[in-house]
């Protein structure tokens, strides 16, 4: 091997020499009468002024200097004598792997099995010669002296030897260093905590995000395990708004939507005051909870999909956290939604309404005109919203009252929308009945069958124009019960939710869990896994599971009881007409694009803001408790002074954590209806601060 200094122009020892010059003007090896060859090499990256790099030289191997004032990427000129040839080093012998080392075959990357040596503690280092590098390897907690471990070994360095170019032409602008790509990953370690089995899911905070990762079939706890995380995910924005923060402290009622670290889908868990994924294997009234999942499936019709809806368990759902445009390109990504979760509602309904922009069909593409009759009005709409395909819900409609004259600027389409939802709300109607326990809300007619013919498409036809709508920037005219808005979001569903559908059925229901934890014999109680429910004023009996007539509800099989009227009353009684509404809502609306809300505000942006008068609000108020005999105590005036000054987005959050909807009464709060379906006044009771620090609605 020879040593050669190197230059920019002529090496030092080709000067006085005519034929050192490259004549050629081309790059490459050149003869040099006197015995000598120029060749133009590159510095490689990381040499400094003053290191040395080696290079190839024809067939041989030589050691260049790189000059003080060049650096890597540089071009330089050497001049290699012909004789004298030097020698090629010898070949370095690539040492073997150690005794305990063994390959494991089919394995990417290659990873090796390595035995732990006698004499090793848990937790000390040992050496190991792996494809001949020597590692140190860290004997585990969990592991002794016999063992075998599964090691890694990380990419042998690069050789930093290049071949010079012989493409570029002499005396060329050196060739500017390629950039290193930028990471997309960020790479973490953590120890997998107790309790934790292989195959197991735990949560984690990792880069400010709660995460969930899979424990790996070969760890356990105690084990560092690695996981690599895009960047997108750990860069998540801080939170600015205070009432966003509270929610997210403290969850919903312990369930926290996270992200899996292996795809980056949204996932519900439930976390312990320890802070740990906690796993509930028989169904708990407290803990257990249960998320719809609609499975799509192409219909007969390409313009109409079919679906499975079913209740799973909350833990279990996994939903997308991007969305496609009609390119292929990602429209949405998990930080864009990120970004979003973190925004007040006004912020949020902004973001959403500009990214369904993005999303709608552009006008030279094609648009829609809906030509109705006002007094065939729903009829001709439902044939009208029913022909079209998804695509074309994602168009501009252009509305038009056959007979009026008129031309849609905005109001023919706002109008329309609302007489389309009052008469389908419409209770006469069949499809909808109010709640039993708020008039304001509506539920569907689980009879809906008996009132109207093709019942279903009506529920199809509703869905696609509530979608429209939320698209649109238009208003919907119905609130709907608070579980159909969680359904709609993909939100955990609890056995307290039954309380605003069935208030006397959740009654006796406690009242049977009550006996159950007393340890009384519920099966003196002569029950089996039905239900009656009443049609056309003739009662039937309904099986809750298949042979359901034939299990006696006992202590034993009592949580299933309970899980099995659960799931009838929240879905089961209405699955068709719910998969029907559900179905026509996502034909518009992405399904990712809702993580961003809450189902109370879901309502509102459906909704609107209701318009509240606090004059009526505050004369049709009763007051209780500690405040009975004393309507001008001091916390009721800071009550009502904080209400005031409230905007209506919060008024309206007020309105729905007392009466479980955001909807006035058309009479106003005096004809304010509670959960036993009579005239129940707005109460303000006062109770002991030892008893309850927050506010809390009953």
């Amino acid at each position: 091997m020879g040593w050669f200094g190197g230059s920019g122009g002529k090496s030092k020892s080709s000067k006085g020499k005519k034929g050192s010059k490259n004549k050629g003007g081309k790059a490459g090896a050149k003869d040099v009468p006197g015995g000598s060859t120029v060749f133009r090499v590159t510095v490689p990256d990381n040499v400094k002024p003053g290191d040395e790099f080696q290079v190839y030289a024809g067939n041989r191997i030589v050691r260049v200097r790189c000059p003080l004032d060049s650096r890597a990427g540089q071009s330089l000129q050497i001049t290699v004598p012909a004789d004298g040839p030097a020698e090629a080093p010898p070949p370095q012998e690539r040492r073997p792997d150690s005794e305990n080392v063994r390959k494991i075959e089919g394995s990417n990357p290659p990873a090796f099995m390595v035995g732990i040596p006698e004499g090793t503690r848990p937790g000390k280092q040992f050496p190991v010669i792996v494809g001949g590098q020597q590692l140190m390897v860290t004997c585990p907690q969990n592991a002794r002296t016999g063992m075998s471990v599964r090691i890694v070994p990380p990419p042998m360095a690069p050789d930093v030897t290049q071949q010079p170019s012989a493409d570029a032409p002499a005396g060329a602008a050196p060739p500017k260093p390629k950039p290193k790509p930028k990471p997309t990953t960020q790479l973490f370690e953590v120890l997998v905590p107790q309790g934790v089995t292989p195959g197991s899911p735990f949560a984690l905070m990792a880069g400010g995000v709660r995460v969930l990762v899979t424990c790996p079939p070969n760890a356990g706890p105690g084990q560092r395990i690695r996981f690599k995380l895009p960047l997108e995910l750990v860069q998540k924005p801080k939170n600015t708004n205070e009432a966003t923060q509270i929610k997210m402290k403290y969850g919903k009622d312990g369930w926290q939507r996270t992200v899996r670290a292996t795809d980056l889908k949204f996932q519900w868990v439930r976390m312990d005051e320890k802070g740990d994924v906690e796993h509930t294997k028989r169904f708990h009234m407290e803990k257990s909870a249960y998320v719809r999942r609609l499975d799509f499936r192409p219909g007969n019709d390409p313009r109409i999909r079919t679906g499975l809806l079913s209740l799973i368990p909350a833990n279990e759902s996994a939903t997308e956290s991007k969305i496609k445009a009609a390119d292929g390109r990602d429209l949405v990504t998990y930080s864009d939604l990120a970004n979003a979760q973190v925004k007040d509602f006004a912020d949020k309904a902004q973001w959403f309404q500009d990214t369904c922009a993005q999303l709608c069909v552009e006008w030279n593409e094609g648009h829609m005109r809906m030509n109705v009759r006002r007094e065939f009005l729903l009829g001709d709409s439902v044939d009208a919203v029913m022909s079209l395909s998804r695509k074309d819900l994602r168009k501009l409609w252009r509305f038009e009252f056959i007979g009026e004259a008129g031309i849609d600027a905005g109001g023919l389409a706002r109008e329309w929308f609302q007489l389309v939802t009052e008469e389908i709300f419409d209770p006469d109607m069949g499809l909808w009945q109010s709640s039993a326990t708020n008039q304001m809300s509506m539920t569907i007619n689980p009879n809906s069958d008996f009132c109207c013919e093709d019942h279903l498409v009506y529920y199809r036809f509703l869905g696609r124009v509530m979608g429209k709508a939320m698209f649109d920037r238009q208003l919907v005219c119905g609130h709907m019960v608070k579980h159909l808005y969680k359904h709609m979001l993909a939100w955990p569903i609890q056995f307290k939710d039954l309380e605003h559908i069935d208030s006397e059925y959740y009654n006796n229901l406690k009242q049977l869990q009550g006996m159950h934890d007393n340890d009384d014999d519920i099966s003196m109680l002569c029950l089996d896994f039905t239900t009656t429910s009443e049609v056309m004023g003739q009662k039937q009996e309904i099986e809750l599971v298949k042979g359901g007539s034939d299990i006696e509800v006992t202590n034993e099989n009592f949580p299933e009881y309970v899980e099995a009227c659960l799931k009838y009353k929240l879905m089961d009684m209405v699955k068709t007409q719910l998969t029907e509404l559900l179905l026509g809502f996502f034909d518009v609306i992405p399904e990712p694009l809702l993580t961003i809300f809450d189902f109370q505000e879901l309502e509102l942006l459906m909704c609107g803001l209701p318009e509240i008068d606090m004059k009526d609000w505050k004369k049709y108020t009763e007051y209780s408790g500690e405040y009975e005999e004393d309507e001008e105590h001091q916390a009721v005036l800071w009550f009502w002074e904080v209400v005031t000054e409230f905007d209506h987005e919060m008024k309206a959050r007020l309105l729905q954590f007392v009466t479980g909807t955001s909807g006035v009464p058309s009479r106003g709060f005096g004809v304010l209806q509670g959960n036993d379906g009579n005239i129940r006044l707005f109460t303000i009771h006062g109770i002991p601060m030892d008893l309850c620090l927050y506010p809390r609605a009953q």
